[in-house]
């Protein structure tokens, strides 16, 4: 590995007020941006680190800055502090047609007056540089990158920016190496970084092994802000693929079974070498509790909800039932958001998992929290469903048959089949699909019909009759579940 670059730099203080106007519009507008919905009344920085010096052809800026936002207050809570996002601003005298789309807007006072300011991410040199940086282990200001020293990085790898609708940003150097950039950070260990970590000392190879990574250390504190890892040349994402499929009238449960294998084989890998924990009477009734916290939340929020309420409630009363007659459970770390998208299937047919930062309104510590197996499993048997609902022709049962190989399929791996603890299985469906209508219901009201299909299957499952689901129009298709 070559020497570390060690750079101290110094970044004007009136930097962050000269963009504060241009962020307030831009920022709510990318799709990373959590806090839609809500104005953004100011920033305010933690971190500024000035990565090319001003005033030349290119400058360019790392910012780590908290986006501040009206809150509903809660009695005897205290208040969240604001999120806070990483930005890689670039500045120009003009910005060149091929970077249009990448406009943040034009600075008329402050130390960048008179210059144009856009998404770095969009601009090849400040990937190039990134990708230096964590080549080399460079130390700039506050930003530590660091790398595996037995993965060898080639230099003038070509970067592209992934377009495509992502939670974070992804840059492809050549067909080689993918850098996910973190936008949404907070301080603390990532699992997006210390799974796939611990995944290749155990020499799992379902998960690509992180080649490289940096972070910010601040006031005794690291914010992890990105991951490089090897790009799966020629890969399908599995939700694209479940499409195609469906698309063609094809048969999907081979692909289904194989994947529920390569789940297994991760949870069985992140059983070796991280910590587990049992799960008694007392632990469960908690997770019942925040369970039926989250019904009576989404009852309040989404009315279709309530004629279910009673069965979708027994779901968490026969678990924490279970509980009580003395029932275990083993608890270990899991992926945490596992869905048909999270999931790349190279040309050869292997499947690998990726994105394991967990469900992002969660906080740090709930998704480093060890939990169920088969909360992953709910979360894909989900997943086969949503496509299902996709199709621009229904194919009878594909949905059932997905979900029965991919339960086969982690069986025959040697994990549990999760089909063999109904009642588990059921109050973590039950959990995902009421998290579902709450989103559907926010965010794309036309997809509503989709969980709320499931939530009538779930809630008749105590054996008595649901409430009638209401018809409605087929949902449009979109990109991603």
């Amino acid at each position: 590995m070559s020497e570390a670059v060690t750079r101290t730099v110094t970044t004007s203080p009136g930097l962050l007020a000269s963009l504060d106007p241009l962020l307030r519009e831009w920022l709510p507008r990318q799709r990373w941006f959590a806090g839609k919905g809500r104005p953004v009344t100011g920033f305010s920085p933690v971190a500024a680190t000035e990565l090319l010096p001003p005033g030349g052809k290119l400058g360019l800026y790392h910012l780590l800055v908290r986006a501040h936002q009206p809150v509903t207050p809660v009695p005897g809570a205290p208040e969240p502090p604001a999120d806070c996002y990483q930005l890689l601003i670039g500045e120009r005298e003009a910005l060149p047609p091929r970077l249009a789309p990448a406009l943040i807007g034009h600075v008329t006072e402050g130390p960048l007056a008179g210059r144009t300011v856009y998404d770095a991410l969009h601009d090849p040199r400040p990937g190039e540089l990134l990708l230096e940086a964590l080549r080399t282990g460079a130390r700039i200001g506050a930003l530590r990158f660091e790398r595996d020293g037995a993965q060898e990085i080639r230099s003038a790898l070509v970067p592209r920016l992934v377009t495509s609708e992502q939670s974070n940003s992804s840059v492809v150097y050549g067909d080689t190496f993918i850098l996910k950039l973190l936008r949404r950070v907070v301080p603390g260990v990532n699992p997006d970084l210390e799974l796939p970590l611990a995944l290749a000392r155990e020499d799992c190879d379902r998960v690509p092994a992180p080649t490289a990574w940096f972070h910010a250390d601040l006031a005794g504190e690291s914010y992890v802000l990105g991951v490089l890892q090897p790009f799966v040349q020629g890969a399908a994402d599995g939700w694209e693929l479940a499409l195609r499929e469906l698309a063609k009238g094809e048969d999907f449960a081979a692909e289904a079974r194989a994947l529920g294998r390569a789940t297994a084989e991760v949870h069985m890998a992140l059983a070796r070498t991280l910590p587990t924990v049992t799960l008694g009477h007392t632990q469960v009734q908690h997770l019942v509790d925040g369970m039926v916290e989250r019904l009576e939340a989404a009852t309040q929020a989404v009315p279709a909800l309530r004629p279910y309420a009673p069965g979708l409630r027994s779901a968490f009363e026969a678990l924490a039932g279970l509980a009580a007659e003395g029932r275990t459970w083993t608890a270990q770390r899991i992926h945490g958001d596992l869905h048909l998208g999270q999931c790349l299937r190279s040309p050869g047919g292997r499947w690998w998992l990726i994105d394991f930062e967990g469900e992002p309104s969660k906080s740090l510590a709930e998704r480093r929290m060890p939990q169920p197996p088969v909360r992953d499993v709910a979360g894909m048997l989900r997943s086969f469903d949503y496509a299902a609902h996709s199709a621009d022709l229904p194919v009878p049962g594909w949905a059932d048959a997905c979900r029965a190989a991919y339960c086969a399929g982690y069986a025959q791996a040697g994990g549990a089949d999760p089909r063999t603890d109904p009642v588990l299985l059921r109050a973590y469906e039950t959990d995902k699909a009421i998290y579902e209508v709450v989103y559907e219901a926010r965010h794309r009201p036309d997809w509503l019909p989709v969980p709320l299909s499931a939530i009538h299957r779930l809630a008749a499952d105590t054996g008595t009759p649901a409430p009638s689901l209401p018809s409605s129009p087929p949902a449009p298709r979109r990109p991603r579940p």
